[in-house]
């Protein structure tokens, strides 16, 4: 089974406004909500492909309550943990410019928190369990770490996709799959990277320190592959963006949804790029169709 863990989902509330002021009473055109957080995503867009995931996390009051009954009614199968606060709302409201507020969400005690590492210690190692996001100020900054050392003896698969501290920690522990974009290997290295061959290196680098697979996006020139001795180079293909919420998990999920067919991860890498863009072309979360579709657009190559 696979497992999303979301440490803080949310209720995505997307508003557009033809033209945003600031300060002034603006008036949306149309509204959405959907619930959000980066493993819900990949859970969400796994069930587009009629891959069975659950999704773990914290929620609580109302606004949990309809990230919850949301993701049922579209049949992901989820194993919450409900706090006594109440689930954080996003606002994004798109307009000529973007712009977002998110809010903080409820505080998670050591009793939560104990609860999920009770949940997590039922894997076994045939399971995979996806670690998306950041991690909220009241839990601990390892947290991802500790999950993994608490996993690393039952032999689960672990993709951790974060950036700063919790993924130089979680490098440590050696995950199947980690997948940074350039500002975040930045970040990690304290460099300004200018090219893809530069990205190559750093994410060579990433290897070298333990991670077993490394997938960096180069946006309009594909993504690249880092595997322990390959790289391999996919293309990106054409279409209009629309949306980038989503699009990185998205490539997760089509990763997975392949990978656990047969264990090729190039064809894996493949499905991943074309899931990713097809969520960029699209004003949700992409379906199987939407991603099928750009397959023979995509090139993978090594290099």
């Amino acid at each position: 089974m696979i497992y999303t863990l979301t440490l803080n989902p949310s209720i995505d509330y997307l508003v557009n406004v033809d033209d945003f002021t600031l300060g002034k009473v603006n008036r949306g055109i149309s509204d959405n909500k959907f619930p959000g957080g980066k493993g819900i995503n990949v859970s969400r867009v796994l069930k587009n492909f009629h891959k069975d995931s659950i999704c773990l996390g914290f929620i609580g009051g109302f606004t949990g309550e309809f990230i919850d009954n949301f993701l049922k009614s579209t049949g992901v199968k989820t194993d919450f943990i409900k706090v006594s606060g109440d689930s954080r709302i996003n606002v994004k409201i798109k307009s000529s410019k973007e712009t977002e507020l998110n809010g903080s969400g409820p505080e998670v005690s050591n009793d939560d928190l104990n609860k999920l590492f009770d949940k997590l210690d039922d894997l076994n190692s045939e399971d995979i369990l996806v670690l998306a996001g950041s991690i909220q100020n009241s839990l601990p900054s390892d947290l991802y770490l500790k999950i993994q050392k608490q996993l690393k003896l039952k032999g689960v698969k672990v993709i951790v996709d974060t950036s700063g501290k919790p993924l130089l920690d979680a490098i440590k522990l050696k995950p199947f799959l980690i997948k940074p974009n350039n500002h975040e290997i930045e970040e990690i290295f304290n460099v300004e990277i200018s090219n893809s061959d530069e990205l190559i290196y750093y994410g060579k680098k990433l290897v070298h320190m333990g991670a077993e697979n490394v997938i960096i996006s180069l946006g309009g020139n594909g993504a690249v592959l880092i595997t322990e001795n390959k790289v391999f180079k996919g293309n990106a293909p054409k279409g209009i963006v629309k949306n980038s919420v989503g699009a990185g998990d998205s490539l997760v999920a089509g990763f997975l949804s392949e990978y656990i067919k047969d264990k090729n991860i190039v064809n894996a890498f493949k499905m991943g790029i074309a899931t990713g863009s097809a969520s960029a072309f699209s004003t949700d979360l992409c379906t199987k169709n939407d991603a099928i579709n750009l397959l023979s657009e995509i090139t993978i190559k090594e290099i």
